[in-house]
């Protein structure tokens, strides 16, 4: 396992890291996300990811209850969660980062997650009707008191993310340093021309997510949604337009050779084409069995065999 930085600050995430969604307590109770987690750290996967509204909370309950299990030493590794869209429908509570709901919402995701302090805190989404003022003074907040120790974006528009760095610069305050965007083969707006500068001149750092555009750029959606993937759970049938998708199915087999010609699987080739990106500090990669975390943890051999040939074929096949 290689590291890098988290954008400007002085921590190292592991290239590969393993992320919550969909499968914990959708489909892996706490013996299975620790035994899933374990595998991960065993790899050197020293980040985990987590937020407040994954399967309603219960994501962050089992990951503490896992890490509780494991035991491991707190300094070896890193979590993250993130707050916006709540767990409650009062006015304050949901699709919001005004400073109550903020303060609130760390002290209920520590609780679940059974830790002092995460690593890093998230907001979410973007919230237009909260100042960006009050959303930097907030996470200010939460940092001082030791809550948690760095914060960051997620799916925010480059224009606002450079509003709450040039706020806090101003003020003295604690900046956000990472964004957290969906980036894979078939995803790559959030590292367009308007988010250039932010990771060249401010050094803002990315842990992406959905590296196989959940799941699709593994093939397994090539000839329909298998019973047992998550485009079949229930409440996630919004994905299936984008699973089922004929375009980017056939970006998917024009992909397919190009990955067996370099030896490996086509989930490994787009993870592994994630990490062609300079600008990504770590690939957030999920998994429902302990079989697809060692699959996972393998695409880093072939880190190196992007050659700028390689490249090409693959900018054929997506355009």
């Amino acid at each position: 396992m290689k590291y890098r930085q988290l954008g400007k600050s002085g921590i190292q995430v592991s290239e590969l890291s393993f992320g919550s969604w969909v499968t914990f307590h959708n489909q892996s109770g706490v013996r299975d996300a620790a035994e899933m987690m374990a595998a991960a750290y065993d790899a050197g996967v020293n980040f985990f990811d987590n937020a407040e509204t994954y399967a309603s909370g219960k994501s962050e309950e089992i990951m503490g209850a896992a890490l509780k299990k494991l035991g491991w030493r707190r300094g070896s590794y890193l979590v993250s969660t993130k707050l916006f869209w709540g767990l409650h429908d009062g006015i304050n509570e949901k699709n919001t980062l005004n400073r109550k709901y903020l303060l609130e919402g760390i002290d209920g995701s520590l609780g679940r997650l059974d830790l002092d302090y995460v690593d890093l805190l998230y907001c979410h989404r973007d919230d237009p009707a909260t100042p960006v003022e009050e959303i930097v003074w907030a996470m200010h907040n939460i940092i001082e008191r030791g809550k948690a120790l760095y914060w960051g974006t997620s799916e925010w528009e480059a224009d606002r993310i450079l509003a709450a760095i040039e706020f806090a610069q101003q003020n003295h305050l604690h900046k956000p340093v990472v964004e957290q965007p969906v980036y894979n083969l078939l995803e790559r707006h959030r590292f367009s021309a308007e988010y250039k500068h932010l990771y060249r001149e401010h050094g803002y750092g990315a842990t992406t997510w959905s590296p196989l555009s959940s799941g699709l750029l593994t093939g397994k959606y090539n000839t329909g949604i298998p019973s047992d993937s998550r485009g079949a759970l229930p409440r996630f049938e919004w994905l299936q337009d984008q699973l089922t998708d004929a375009g980017s199915l056939k970006k998917v087999a024009a992909l397919k050779p190009i990955a067996e010609q370099m030896g490996a699987s086509l989930a490994q080739f787009s993870l592994a084409w994630c990490l062609q990106n300079p600008h990504v500090s770590t690939v957030i990669t999920g998994a429902s069995r302990v079989g697809q975390v060692h699959e996972n943890m393998q695409a880093l051999q072939f880190s190196d065999s992007f050659t700028p040939e390689v490249m090409e074929q693959i900018e054929h096949a997506i355009k």
